[in-house]
């Protein structure tokens, strides 16, 4: 069965789905997890800020080494049978920290959930069959926007879930990953066709043959690169918010829950409402360009935050830069081959798997060593080191779009709309 007329809306809404589901499932349990990694160590907050960073470390290293495997395999037996499988594993993975006893178990969880997170790489490879070229950019800021609602809800229901329970979020996400799972075997398509399948190859399905399947690209190769640095400054927020609005605002699950909630609505709104529009009008190139350089910026702003109304000015400045990663998709997928769409997706989730293996860890140690009793107290140092890091991406994307000009200006076509 292949996507084609209904089957093709049926296989965009479920994509869709999909993507909102996994952001809403993980929304859901940021809010109680360090009050969970606290009540089974019985530690203050900086030490439990740590092993977090070790947990998302555990999950990282994992799924750096699966991503391309299953990425790979979508490429071989197609999308559907790798996204049911990973969606079941995300599910096995919560109700495994619902019913964690020690903080061992919540290590295996994160282990499950590294083997089968290929949700998102093979969602986004699914697109590339549904989209033409040109549209690739708008759809990609379509499943962006799906990320964001589901952040938007998530962690509001993980927030006042949580007032019941440390554990109770952990089970709604299960049961919805679940559902999800249920809904696409009934109602996704096939997307890839035959023709554009082929063999699966052990050597390219590691994570180090992916990256050199990649370096065949020499100029997708560099915005890879610094679409890498971009990820690994963004390990600032997936690592320490929650501990930072503990330490900084003294926040609840619930404050959090809601300062999540308003990012999750000002992403949806922004890349899934505007991506399509801008790029269209500005090109991948600059909207890429203005991106980064106003990261760098809100990550500045967020590290030297003291008050509430503070935090939420720079959530909003933050939604004008949203655009960064769709744009760089769309770029990098215009110039590799139709049959390799599914290695690329499983490339960038491994680039996006090894940056949460290495920012987790510096970015956790970074926040409790700025935060113990003695030194210098500067919590917001993680931001600033992700400041820094998108310094480099934007140099080396400068870099990369100049060297994919001088291979073939055509390849960019209005992307530089200069």
């Amino acid at each position: 069965m292949t996507a084609r007329g209904a089957s093709r809306s049926n296989a965009f809404i479920f994509l869709c789905l999909v993507c909102f589901f996994d952001a809403m499932g993980v929304g859901l349990i940021i809010p109680v997890m360090p009050e969970l990694i606290v009540e089974l160590s019985e530690l203050p907050i900086s030490s439990a800020a740590e092993i977090g960073g070790y947990l998302m470390f555990t999950f990282s290293l994992v799924l750096f080494f699966m991503s391309p495997v299953l990425g790979g395999l979508s490429d071989r037996h197609g999308r559907r049978p790798v996204l049911l499988i990973s969606l079941l594993g995300f599910s096995l993975d919560y109700f495994i920290m619902a019913l964690a006893p020690t903080l061992f178990w919540l290590f295996v969880a994160r282990f499950f959930s590294g083997m089968f997170g290929a949700t998102l790489a093979t969602a986004n490879a699914a697109m590339v069959d549904l989209s033409s070229p040109e549209d690739r950019a708008k759809n990609f800021g379509y499943l962006g926007a799906a990320v964001g609602v589901g952040f938007m809800f998530g962690p509001v229901m993980g927030g006042v879930l949580g007032e019941y329970g440390t554990r109770v979020p952990f089970i709604a996400s299960g049961i919805l990953i679940m559902l999800v799972c249920l809904y696409g075997y009934f109602a996704f398509p096939e997307t890839l066709e035959v023709e554009n399948r082929r063999p699966f190859e052990w050597r390219r399905a590691n994570p180090f043959g992916s990256l050199f399947a990649i370096g065949r690209y020499p100029a997708v190769l560099w915005i890879f690169v610094a679409l890498f640095f971009i990820q690994l400054a963004a390990q600032s927020y997936n690592s320490i918010w929650s501990f930072f609005l503990i330490e900084v605002l003294d926040w609840t699950p619930m404050l959090i829950g809601i300062s999540l909630a308003v990012y999750g609505a000002l992403l949806a709104t922004f890349q899934g409402g505007l991506t399509g529009i801008v790029v269209k009008r500005f090109g991948e190139v600059r909207i890429t360009l203005f991106s980064i350089a106003l990261g760098i910026i809100v990550y500045l702003g967020f590290a030297f935050t003291s008050q509430g109304w503070h935090l939420y000015f720079w959530l909003f400045v933050s939604a004008f830069s949203v655009f960064a990663l769709p744009s760089m998709q769309s770029l990098m997928t215009q110039n590799v081959p139709e049959n390799a769409q599914g290695e690329l997706q499983g490339a960038i989730a491994s680039s996006y798997s090894l940056s949460a293996i290495i920012g987790p860890i510096v970015m956790t140690q970074t926040f409790s060593w700025f935060t113990r009793a003695e030194g210098l107290y500067f919590p917001g140092a993680p931001f600033a080191a992700g400041a820094a890091l998108d310094v480099i991406s934007i140099a080396i994307f400068v870099y990369a779009v100049r060297k994919l000009t001088k291979l073939s200006p055509a390849n960019i076509g209005t992307a530089q709309k200069t």
